[in-house]
């Protein structure tokens, strides 16, 4: 492995289940202390860091509209979601020194500060993690869209995608035990098979803009900064 990371700036996607450890519901505090951890030591090598993390812990959207209610509403709960784990991991970063900031596509200046682009390039080069919050800010797109939006607006170099398990596989190997991982593939490899990494949107969107999508486990410590520092198991998306 290289002593310098591979990646200068990243956009890390942590679902908000992540935040849940093994409870049903809510948020694990152990849990975001330790992925905490990890965005503190990819700080520590010098990587800047913008993070996006889901609702899905707290409410999702999509379950108002699965029982014949406004989907619209629903989205906009979940949003509210994604800022309840965004200023809970911001508090995890602060107990260890990481200067993090809290960026909401949802206009709530009590309670964090506004994105904007400009806001999000000056506070990376202030040194700050960024947590972007809110989703979008519009209904009908996923928290993977947001990641793959706010990586493109920060000039992201990769998306790292926390998930279950450590990388893109041909079937859920929780399920599958014959499962094959693959170590590569291009993001129409992606869009082609139907594998379920991130949603169409989020891929087409990083295709686009020439953003691997790097998928590993969330739940293994110190797994992030080893990818970063290119070792590591994960499946990178990418079409270089």
């Amino acid at each position: 492995m290289s002593l310098e990371p591979v990646y200068k700036r990243v956009l890390l996607k942590a679902s908000g289940e992540a935040l849940m450890g093994a409870q049903g519901f809510g948020i694990d505090v152990a849990v975001a202390d330790r992925i905490a951890s990890d965005i503190a030591d990819a700080r520590h090598m010098g990587v800047e860091v913008g993070v996006v993390v889901g609702g899905g812990n707290i409410f999702r959207g999509v379950a108002v509209a699965s029982k014949g209610g406004d989907r619209v509403t629903g989205d906009h709960m979940g949003m509210l979601g994604t800022i309840i784990n965004a200023l809970a991991l911001a508090t995890s970063l602060r107990k260890l020194n990481i200067d993090t900031v809290v960026l909401s596509a949802i206009s709530m200046p009590e309670i964090c500060e506004s994105f904007s682009q400009r806001a999000t390039l000056y506070h990376l080069s202030m040194g700050r993690v960024v947590i972007f919050a809110g989703g979008t800010g519009n209904p009908f797109f996923t928290t993977d869209s947001a990641a793959a939006l706010r990586a493109a607006e920060m000039g992201a170099q990769a998306i790292f995608k926390g998930t279950q398990v450590d990388g893109i596989y041909t079937a859920d190997p929780k399920k599958y035990p014959d499962a094959t991982r693959f170590d590569r593939l291009t993001h129409q490899e992606v869009l082609d098979r139907g594998l379920a990494v991130m949603d169409v949107a989020a891929v087409a969107l990083a295709r686009e803009n020439s953003i691997p999508i790097i998928v590993f486990s969330i739940h293994e410590k110190g797994g992030f900064t080893e990818i970063l520092a290119g070792g590591g198991l994960k499946t990178i998306v990418s079409d270089n």
